[in-house]
């Protein structure tokens, strides 16, 4: 008989980071996947993309977590689900400042439902996917776990901020649950294979699509939003990560928190690079890397954006032994060639 396997259920596994932590998980015997989205941004057909690089079938429910009967099914009908990774939710920051109201309802009360299923059917490990934009606008650089938290500058980093305290009172309530709260920066690229990348349903609103999408004759040109920020070259400056970094600590956490029986409670931990890339610099590194140069003109500050931040990320060394393994490099050459492998397709 082989090892029993836990079962693992992950919210927004259709979506970019998702399905990337998906393919991470399945590349360990002790996981078994289940994976809920309700394709608002993204598309069932991922799971075969995940299948053709893992050889492994994932079994998935269509689902909006802010259905909770619906939830509460799926929960009864899976059964002993070891631990949660909840992605699912609305991410744009332009978009949560037109629409806050849909913001606070989708990502606020689908986390409320997920956290009351835990909670009556038994399940400990949560891990949480949060944002650097809880940080704001923030003078003190590298960002770390102990950063004091500005005022949200978006609607978006406002939902996860709540999140996060909703999460760490429903820690102190609930003795022998266990959570972290992964706090990544600008997860970017794609799978290696370049059979599985980002894959937005509508504009993409994230740099790196707008830059492949432009580059490939899908978009007119792309925005640099602002010009005059206090900056080396005056555009807005992040930490950029590989998305299957961010993937592969997910499952480092998850890992922890289930051996780690006796030590239940909440945890923060930022995931990041270290290193602040200005967006200009991002065209530059695509440009240099792929020969390919995007076409780009300089617009208007955007609403919501912070100026500049990155990661202290030392902590999730510390406690996951987790570091960055890919480079600005790989970041770019990965997204391309799944942009490249979108054409070839269509």
């Amino acid at each position: 008989m082989g090892t029993k396997k836990n079962k693992i259920l992950l919210t927004g596994g259709a979506g970019y980071i998702g399905s990337h932590t998906i393919i991470e998980l399945l590349g360990d015997d002790s996981f078994e996947v289940v994976s809920i989205d309700n394709y608002s941004n993204s598309d069932a057909a991922t799971y075969d993309r995940i299948k053709k690089i893992t050889g492994r079938e994932v079994k998935f429910h269509e689902c909006d977590l802010c259905d909770e009967q619906k939830l509460r099914r799926i929960f009864s009908e899976e059964k002993n689900i070891a631990g949660v990774i909840h992605f699912a939710a609305l991410k744009s920051v332009p978009e949560s400042v037109e629409k806050p109201e849909l913001y606070y309802h989708n990502n606020i009360d689908s986390l409320e439902n997920l956290l009351r299923c835990c909670a009556d059917f038994g399940v400990h490990h949560f891990i949480f996917s949060s944002s650097c934009s809880v940080y704001g606008n923030i003078d003190q650089l590298p960002v770390n776990e102990n950063s004091p938290l500005a005022k949200p500058e978006s609607p978006y980093a406002d939902t996860k901020l709540k999140g996060e305290n909703m999460l760490r009172e429903f820690t102190e309530k609930h003795p022998g649950f266990h959570a972290i709260a992964l706090r990544y920066f600008n997860p970017v690229g794609a799978h290696l294979s370049g059979l599985i990348g980002e894959l937005p349903r509508n504009r993409p609103n994230n740099l790196f699509p707008v830059i492949t999408q432009t580059a490939a004759g899908k978009m007119k040109e792309i925005v640099v939003f602002g010009k005059d920020y206090p900056t080396r070259d005056g555009t807005c400056i992040r930490d950029y990560i590989h998305v299957s970094d961010i993937a592969r600590a997910h499952v480092l956490a998850l890992k922890k928190i289930m051996s780690e029986n006796d030590k239940p409670g909440y945890d923060v931990m930022n995931l990041g690079s270290g290193e602040g890339v200005t967006v200009y610099e991002a065209l530059q590194t695509f440009e240099k890397e792929t020969g390919v140069r995007p076409n780009y003109r300089f617009g208007e500050r955007r609403a919501g954006d912070v100026v500049a931040i990155y990661s202290d990320s030392s902590k999730a060394l510390k406690e996951l032994g987790w570091k960055p393994v890919h480079s600005l490099a790989d970041m770019v050459n990965s997204a391309w060639k799944w942009q490249l492998h979108l054409e070839e397709k269509n």
